[in-house]
């Protein structure tokens, strides 16, 4: 056997400690709801239901380096005026994330973390509608890069607004 040297294994360690870091603790439902407020009667109608989705997310810092995110996506479906069911999933994840810059561990808590979750929410969503026994409902992928890109930009333009805002009350 070979004997380790306790200087490396002490740098290794804090090489280690510098390293970014990402890990999944737990994946849970933290809310769900399903409704159908206008059965029996909206499954007497023909099926030509338009679908609406509302996505959103929030997110926590708890302990050290570990995140509470929080995927909310809201699914409305109707025939004419009539709601022929409502869903709303809130799923939820812990993550430990550490060692990365600003600019990356908001891009991980604000894509790549509901990324992870958008397939367990998808999947709870599509359980609800079918044991609402309606036709099966399949939720298109979501890119979250995008949407977190577009983020960014909104924020960045509302604080050109501000600070144009404030330059013009100081003159």
């Amino acid at each position: 056997m070979a004997e380790q040297n306790p200087t490396q294994n002490a740098e290794n360690t804090g090489n280690e400690q510098q390293n970014p870091q990402f890990a999944i603790q737990r994946i849970f439902a933290k809310n769900i709801s399903f409704e159908t407020p206008n059965s029996p009667e909206i499954f007497t109608v023909q099926w030509k239901p338009d679908v609406q989705m509302d996505i959103d997310t929030k997110s926590k810092k708890l302990e050290g380096d570990t995140y509470e995110v929080v995927l909310s996506i809201t699914v409305t479906a109707k025939i004419e005026d009539k709601t022929a069911f409502l869903v709303e999933v809130e799923q939820a994840g812990i993550f430990a994330i550490a060692n990365l810059p600003p600019q990356q561990m908001a891009h991980s808590i604000g894509s790549m973390c509901p990324g992870i979750l958008f397939p367990y929410a998808r999947e709870a969503i599509s359980n609800l509608v079918n044991r609402g026994t309606f036709p099966p409902l399949n939720l298109a992928p979501v890119n979250f890069d995008a949407l977190f890109a577009s983020y960014m930009q909104q924020v960045a333009q509302q604080q050109a607004q501000d600070q144009e805002s404030n330059q013009k009350l100081d003159s």
